[in-house]
């Protein structure tokens, strides 16, 4: 684990924090050799040198990334495309229920890719 990820966690607010360790151990669950290092200002989470999946923390929500999804079809009010549909992106807010297995499956499938 990196301290600077920790240290990005550290500083939002209580809710965001808690989803963000969420995401950040499910991300290790599913990539178990998964390198995660502050990138751009934001903690990026890498497997075999590629970007994998991404935590960015806004004002009112917390939005986990995943690259190669181009095969994956977006769930509506949970997971969007973005770009050029090569990304995924899923916005959570405070309060939300969030499927945590879902999001653990989409990343499985995008990630062995790389």
């Amino acid at each position: 684990m990196n301290n600077e990820v920790a240290g990005y966690i550290g500083q939002t607010l209580p809710w965001q924090a808690e989803v963000c360790d969420k995401l950040r151990e499910m991300v290790h669950a599913t990539i178990t050799d998964a390198e995660e290092q502050l990138q751009y200002g934001k903690p990026h989470f890498l497997k075999n040198g590629k970007h994998a999946a991404v935590i960015h923390v806004a004002r009112n929500k917390v939005s986990f990334m995943v690259f190669e999804a181009g095969d994956i079809e977006p769930v509506k009010g949970v997971l969007r495309s973005l770009g050029n549909g090569d990304r995924m992106a899923a916005d959570i807010t405070d309060g939300q229920d969030v499927d945590y297995d879902l999001l653990a499956d989409v990343l499985s499938r995008t990630s062995s890719k790389l």
